[in-house]
């Protein structure tokens, strides 16, 4: 069954997009048949094409759960495979299907060939993009919320065992308290820092490591052009970024393949107020204004 602009237009995806337009974007897909049990793309993979549902039904699974039943006719994964991200779920072929695939590399070109079908699709995709956004950011308020008004309730809890009578029980219910309300504080996520933005941890060797992510207690850091530090082991260093930086000491905690982490000492008070502007700057990464 051929696939029509107008079956394309009905996608948000390709929405005001000409038939002229879409006619010539169909013409540079493959199509594949899939029998069903067939794995399009497993999580963790990197997203190398392009796929649009358009016969049977792809399941969409989580680990071993099914998340989403995908219908025709329906794009599996855009966003992913446009920016090249590592696929976050699982899709199996849950009836015989057809798909109409590209490879990244392909569609670019074609985008870059023909700029009158890239922008508007691009144009859209930043919507869908945007929508999404806004969608967690309700979410992740709600959250924040409720996390707060558990925290306020903890608190309140903590205070009242610290009045009454010490018992065993009430002594272990306290620090478990305790030591969940430190843990929730906002300070004590870690953040993932942006390719564009990087920083960089400089052991005594000289060599720069680049910082994954971090808080203000932990450092995961890749292991760079210098030897990887064994666990347990003291290191003084300094935490860079493109106009700051920040002597750290700490302890590697562990080791992972190719990353290790520190767990940071107490900073001086200067050290820690720019440790502390260099993670509000991150965050506001996350926060459309």
């Amino acid at each position: 069954m051929p696939v029509l602009p107008a079956d394309l237009r009905a996608l948000p995806l390709f929405h005001q997009i000409t038939d002229e337009h879409l006619e010539r974007l169909l013409a540079t897909f493959d199509r594949r048949a899939l029998a069903a049990g067939t794995t399009l793309f497993r999580e963790g993979e990197l997203a190398d094409k392009f796929l649009l549902l358009v016969a049977g039904e792809v399941s969409i699974r989580e680990g071993e759960d099914e998340r989403f039943r995908l219908k025709p006719i329906q794009p599996i994964g855009e966003l992913g495979t446009v920016v090249g991200l590592q696929r976050a779920t699982t899709a199996v072929a849950a009836t015989d299907c057809e798909v109409l695939t590209i490879g990244v590399a392909a569609l670019i070109r074609f985008f870059e060939a023909h700029g009158d079908v890239g922008f508007p699709f691009h144009h859209n995709l930043l919507r869908l993009v945007a929508d999404k956004v806004v969608r967690d950011g309700r979410l992740i308020a709600e959250m924040r919320t409720n996390i707060i008004q558990t925290q306020k309730a903890m608190k309140r809890m903590r205070d009242a065992l610290l009045e009454a009578e010490e018992t065993p029980v009430s002594r272990l219910i306290y620090e478990q308290m305790d030591a969940l309300i430190e843990q929730n504080k906002k300070g004590h996520y870690l953040l993932d820092v942006p390719k564009h933005l990087p920083l960089r941890l400089r052991l005594d060797d000289g060599a720069p490591r680049e910082v994954v992510r971090l808080s203000n207690e932990w450092l995961h850091v890749a292991r760079g052009a210098g030897n990887m530090p064994a666990k347990g082991v003291e290191i003084s260093a300094v935490l860079s970024s493109a106009d700051v930086e920040i002597p750290v000491s700490g302890t590697v905690e562990s080791v992972e393949g190719d990353q290790f982490v520190v767990c940071l000492d107490l900073l001086i008070d200067d050290y820690a107020r720019a440790l502390e502007d260099l993670l509000t700057r991150l965050q506001m990464l996350d926060v459309v204004l």
